[in-house]
């Protein structure tokens, strides 16, 4: 019997050949990598495009009866997009879950690699493979300091112990707001000021921040407008991510 990120038994007998997932960066890793094994997905699964799959309602919300109803050998969650109640009132349903754990670049590539080859039983992608040796290339210097604010009114930041936060020091960024207990605080536009960033990154998600909705808080800083997904989601984005966050940011 196969062990989840939290070291929880995932009894599974054989490969899992009808996998729902409720992560976003799964859903793509998995259509990607498995399409045909992939029967569900949640409403904000927005990649690969195109996908066709029973939608199972949200990351935080999901309709358990739905997914009971897709009949899954397996349903992949992530510990921090996915609420342990509804992973617990899945296990009592008899539903077979593995919960991942993903807060840097490595524990990224380790955990796709454990889920392919020990739940679904397939041989490690050409994207992972691509993605673990673009991201171990060194951090380019020099350093830069950063904020990136992931929401406004209130204004929430990227903080500590973050797959975000991993990925900008890989990227030879030093996160003004990667000190302290909060993984996402709340701040002002004050506080990012007064933490004297290089530069102000403004992703497309969750907030859909743009050229006219946010930079506009921050004047006296250079603000760069990323790909939300490329800064925050593990899956095949991960192998071209760090070649396009650095032209946007270090041009």
């Amino acid at each position: 019997m196969c062990e989840d990120d939290l070291g929880a038994p995932v009894p599974l007998v054989g490969p899992a050949r009808r996998v729902v997932s409720l992560v976003p960066s799964l859903t793509e890793a998995l259509a990607v990598t498995v399409p045909d094994r992939l029967v569900g997905a949640t409403d904000w699964c927005t990649h690969p495009a195109g996908l066709d799959v029973a939608r199972v309602r949200g990351t935080k919300n999901p309709d358990r009866a739905a997914i009971a109803a897709l009949a899954p050998d397996l349903v992949v969650c992530n510990r921090e997009e996915n609420r342990r109640l509804d992973v617990d009132r899945l296990r009592a349903a008899g539903i077979t879950v593995w919960v991942t754990v993903i807060e840097s670049v490595d524990e990224a590539l380790t955990s796709m690699r454990r889920l392919f080859a020990e739940a679904l039983e397939v041989p490690e992608p050409p994207w992972l493979t691509d993605a673990a040796r673009a991201w171990a290339e060194p951090a380019p210097e020099p350093p830069l300091r950063c904020a990136v604010p992931v929401w406004r009114d209130p204004w929430m930041v990227v903080g500590p112990r973050t797959f975000t936060g991993d990925v900008l020091a890989r990227l030879g960024l030093v996160n003004v707001f990667g000190e302290g207990e909060d993984r996402y605080p709340h701040v002002s536009v004050d506080d990012v000021l007064a933490a004297r960033p290089d530069v102000v990154l403004l992703p497309d998600e969750p907030y859909p921040f743009t050229a006219g909705d946010g930079p506009e808080a921050f004047p006296q800083v250079r603000s760069v407008l990323v790909s939300g997904r490329a800064l925050t989601w593990y899956g095949p984005s991960l192998a071209g991510a760090r070649a396009g966050l650095l032209a946007a940011i270090r041009r």
